[in-house]
């Protein structure tokens, strides 16, 4: 139903917006029928109002009806696989914010898919559900990943001493994926440190998976997923925006305002902060149901409340039309 509101809250009866609202009542009165042994009051309570009255013929009651029987011709089978994917990959993409610590509303480049290669709706799907601006598939996801790399101390300190300390630092510096492909490849690898050759082989290290900066991965069953944590001004700007629409709908409801009424909106913000309401007015206006959008004082009888936007103070009122 998120992903559908738009639809339903089109302003013209197109055919999509139709489809939509066919799809719901299709799934509230098969939903009724399915329930009625279950929950009989409720169910015939919804059966009545959706359906007696509106479809001529229509049984007078839900305990009437014949009881649902699937159409086995309407499943589509692709579909079902792919949503499983959309699913995992949405999955795993929340998982990757979660260990970076950034919000959903924050905006994000890109979102990188290995293992799974969907159509543009469902790319758009997962777009919208991690609030990324593009999707792309990999065969290969090295290049976001690397290998953490530490002596074993077990084996080393009797070998090489004092140097174990160089060894370590020395580690540090390598790229880590060369270095393990090296050790599969030749089984040890060969270097200089402080004039003395040393040679490791993998019992000699300590080797763990880890993220290279500016992306986290998360990964189950054949599906990678890397997300890119740069941030540039143009996304944090659309991150503000995402937090602030986010303090107004709450503020509505506090407020008790209905679902469809109009609202002013006045804001004082920081300097930082303020300049990217102005910009993006007419985007929080229309996610907000917002008339009046405007950097001013509170009037004296609309409902005010200070925020922290993403680290940037900021004043917002709401008041009905």
């Amino acid at each position: 139903m998120r992903l559908s509101k738009s639809r339903f809250w089109g302003k013209d009866w197109t055919g999509d917006k139709k489809a939509a609202y066919e799809t719901l009542y299709t799934v509230l009165t098969t939903l009724c029928k399915l329930a009625a042994p279950y929950v009989p009051f409720m169910t015939e309570s919804m059966y009545r109002k959706l359906v007696v009255g509106n479809v001529s013929g229509a049984p007078e009651s839900v305990h009437l009806c014949d009881y649902p029987v699937a159409d086995e011709s309407l499943i589509d089978a692709r579909l079902e696989a792919e949503m499983e994917e959309v699913m995992a990959a949405v999955q795993l993409g929340r998982a990757c914010r979660a260990t970076a610590n950034i919000k959903v509303r924050q905006a994000l480049s890109t979102l990188y898919v290995k293992g799974a290669k969907l159509s543009d709706a469902c790319a758009a799907l997962i777009r919208d559900e991690l609030n990324v601006e593009d999707v792309q598939y990999i065969e290969d996801a090295r290049a976001f990943t690397t290998y953490q790399i530490k002596p074993q101390l077990r084996t080393l300190g009797r070998r090489y001493g004092k140097l174990v300390p160089a060894i370590g630092e020395y580690l540090k510096t390598v790229d880590g994926n060369a270095f393990v492909d090296a050790l599969d490849k030749d089984g040890s690898v060969k270097f200089d440190v402080q004039g003395s050759v040393v040679e490791l082989s993998k019992d000699d290290c300590l080797i763990a998976p880890a993220q290279k900066e500016g992306f986290v991965s998360q990964n189950e069953n054949d599906m990678t997923v890397v997300i890119d944590t740069n941030l540039t001004p143009a996304l944090i700007e659309k991150g503000y925006v995402r937090e602030v629409i986010s303090k107004l709908q709450t503020m509505r409801k506090e407020a008790g305002f209905d679902v469809v009424d109009r609202i002013a909106v006045t804001y004082q913000a920081s300097d930082t902060l303020a300049p990217v309401l102005a910009r993006n007015a007419e985007t929080i206006s229309a996610a907000v149901l917002a008339t009046a959008f405007a950097q001013a004082e509170a009037p004296a009888d609309a409902y005010r409340k200070d925020w922290n936007i993403n680290g940037e103070k900021a004043t917002l009122s709401v008041k009905k039309n």
